[in-house]
């Protein structure tokens, strides 16, 4: 088959006395924000070409058609399709989560306290008939149980359309349009609370919807005015205030909002300051606030609601410790804290302030995690759970007063897994500035570590976004075949404190790419592999890692599978009218305007770095519909990679028509897609079994 062509139409482009040309930029559309939520307004050219390019795609992946069959089998096989979640007990129902053998989507049920008698409130396999997209941006049942509240975005370009629904009769009563998804009742269920976008799909306002009477006639609560912040609206732990918080990766802002006021009033904390995070919870008569203001890695604070201006230190900050949020009960408080790129969870005694971690297990690398079971928090009893790499999710009933734990749900595996067979190992390996990145590797204690095995190499590395070692089904298909999984904990997240986060972005931003650079030589190195035998996987800022280190060093990998790579930021960077751009300026730089920030962004951007030379298979994946990486990003980048590859290895684009930031939507089709990125990395391991 024919190797597709995007037609050439070089377009010069200046910036700070620079002049270079694209011949790809004339497939970015005006109005590309249109398309989002109708993809019939593709400009013809483009859908043909993309066509071809699905079409490409699956005829050099038809050979593996059999091994996807069976890849998405297993995969679902280790999925208990039938399954629910623990009830978390409200005031008069217990809700609970539920999933069956023949649905793609979850239901959600309750029954009243003491009864027996069931009801779903929301079939997600309903909702979706007819649609090829479904995604639900929020589900919130009003406080006296009567009503549900719950958005829906049809398209995958993130604008969601906001529903009430009588419980009682099942009947829609109110509907909101082109909203950003998220809905939070009022405590007197007269009202409710929601955002919208502005021309550039930024969520930047705040109404209140009164139940009965247009939406035209909705209340403005808030009004974000910088372009690079967005809002949202939550309630309080206590029940008794709104908080208003509006910022962007680096710089926060937040205000609060009465219960029972006539009239919303937002009342600000503390003003905004450039690098200063916080974040604000309300309990039992105090405010606390999490924030890094002289606390690099963060720190509590609080203060009683009638002294508002009287600060003091509740969590002191600690070195190189990352200090999480909290969650109360009436005679405890739970917190996080993050440190060598491992969760840890406390318990603190509020009588005597007296705090220990609680132990999950003798495993070292997990992933922790506490909830609660009831609305009531005067209770001792809360659910604790942890996962790792290896190990299914348990959850345990604990009592933080005598200590004892119940196992009260385990993950099914219906398929089967032995734990016994799987070792996980954290390592750290030397960067090229002497910092130490810490690699979790997930392999099957058959797998031999003499170099002759393969490796999937995942990484991100942005927005200070940690990857945590988590538990993963579908990664067995690719760790039972013998492929080491290792997790790289790049500069760029927070596995190792702010700092870490701060050395990955901005005019630090090539750290991010070195350091998984220099993990991959180190596993070479050690052994766990070859080279031209690492796959390297990474989607969105993840697909811009990708991106750059195959640039800088393809000789080491076998294959890159990008999703929805951020691939063409040099141009996403200068055009401010994007909706993603304003707000990652602090992340990235602003090329725009600063003359640095220009020149280092377009030294390393995947797109302006393509030379001539041999690359690796490569799979790129990306949806028509994606909002935050537009399907142009990927496109110019797989068409002129075409031009300057000097090999024949695969280079493959897969454009999904709709779907969007993502894989599709619907339980089959995201383990079908997994099963065609599998399948990819088997083909070009010629592990084809």
């Amino acid at each position: 088959m024919k190797i597709p062509q995007l037609r050439k139409q070089p377009e010069k482009k200046n910036c700070h006395g620079y002049t270079w040309v694209d011949d790809y930029s004339w497939i970015h559309q005006d109005n590309c924000l249109e398309i989002l939520q109708d993809t019939s307004k593709l400009n013809s050219e483009v859908k043909k070409y993309l066509d071809q390019e699905n079409s490409y795609t699956k005829e050099n992946m038809k050979d593996t058609k059999n091994l996807q069959k069976k890849l998405f089998s297993e995969i679902e096989g280790r999925i208990k399709l039938d399954d629910e979640s623990l009830a978390y007990r409200d005031k008069k129902y217990e809700y609970w989560t539920k999933t069956t053998k023949e649905g793609n989507y979850f239901k959600k049920l309750r029954r009243k306290i003491g009864e027996t008698k069931t009801e779903c409130y929301f079939d997600g396999d309903i909702e979706s008939k007819g649609k090829k997209f479904f995604s639900t941006g929020d589900l919130a049942v009003s406080y006296n149980d009567e009503l549900l509240a719950f958005s829906v975005d049809d398209k995958g370009g993130e604008y969601f359309t906001i529903f009430i629904r009588r419980i009682s009769d099942n009947k829609i009563i109110e509907k909101i349009d082109s909203t950003a998804g998220g809905v939070v009742w009022a405590y007197d269920d007269k009202s409710f609370f929601y955002r919208k976008h502005d021309s550039q799909k930024r969520p930047r306002q705040i109404f209140q919807h009164k139940l009965g009477t247009s939406s035209k006639e909705d209340k403005l609560i808030f009004n974000e005015k910088d372009e690079r912040f967005t809002c949202s609206i939550d309630t309080t732990s206590c029940e008794q205030f709104y908080l208003i918080e509006t910022g962007e990766h680096t710089t926060s802002e937040v205000y609060y909002l009465k219960k029972d006021e006539e009239e919303f009033k937002p009342k600000l904390f503390f003003k905004r300051e450039e690098g200063i995070l916080y974040s604000i919870d309300s309990f039992d008569g105090y405010w606390y606030m999490h924030t890094n203001k002289d606390a690099e890695d963060f720190k509590i604070s609080r203060c009683e609601h009638k002294k508002i201006n009287e600060w003091k230190d509740f969590v002191p900050p600690k070195n190189g410790i990352l200090i999480g949020g909290l969650t109360f009960l009436k005679e405890w408080i739970l917190r996080t804290e993050v440190s060598d790129a491992l969760a840890k969870v406390f318990v603190r005694n509020k009588k005597n302030n007296h705090e220990e971690q609680l132990v999950f297990t003798d495993e070292k690398v997990i992933s922790p995690g506490v909830s609660l079971m009831q609305k009531d928090r005067d209770t001792d009893t809360i659910r604790i759970g942890y996962e790792s790499p290896k190990t299914p999710a348990r959850t345990y009933e604990y009592n933080i007063k005598t200590k004892e734990k119940k196992l009260v749900k385990e993950q099914e595996v219906p398929s089967g897994h032995n734990v016994e067979n799987y070792i996980v190992e954290r390592l750290n390996c030397t960067s090229h500035d002497d910092r130490e990145i810490p690699i979790t590797i997930t392999y099957h204690k058959n797998t031999k570590l003499d170099g002759s095995a393969h490796l999937l190499l995942y990484g991100y590395g942005s927005y200070g976004t940690s990857m945590s070692p988590n538990f993963s089904t579908s990664k067995f298909s690719l760790i039972d075949r013998n492929i080491i999984w290792a997790t790289c904990h790049i500069r760029g997240g927070l596995e190792r404190g702010m700092a870490w986060w701060r050395e990955g972005k901005m005019l630090n931003k090539k750290n991010t790419f070195s350091d998984f650079i220099s993990c991959a030589k180190f596993l070479i190195k050690r052994k766990y592999t070859s080279e031209k035998k690492i796959i390297a996987l990474g989607g969105s800022a993840g697909g811009l890692l990708v991106s750059n280190v195959v640039n800088q060093s393809p000789e080491i990998f076998l294959g890159a599978i990008m999703a929805v790579p951020f691939c063409d930021n040099l141009t996403t960077n200068l055009d401010h009218s994007l909706p993603l751009t304003k707000g990652e300026l602090k992340e990235f730089g602003d090329a725009k305007n600063n003359k640095e920030h220009f020149e280092y962004i377009r030294s390393y951007a995947p797109y302006d770095n393509i030379k001539k030379k041999n690359y690796p298979h490569i799979l790129i994946t990306t949806s028509l519909s994606d909002s935050r990486v537009l399907f142009d990003e990927p496109t110019k980048y797989c068409a002129k990679l075409r031009d300057y590859k000097t090999n024949n290895n695969l280079l493959l684009l897969k454009c999904e028509m709709d779907a969007g930031h993502g894989s599709r939507s619907g339980r089959k089709n995201i383990i079908e897609d997994t099963a065609f990125d599998y399948a990819f990395a088997l083909k070009i391991a010629e592990k084809e079994t």
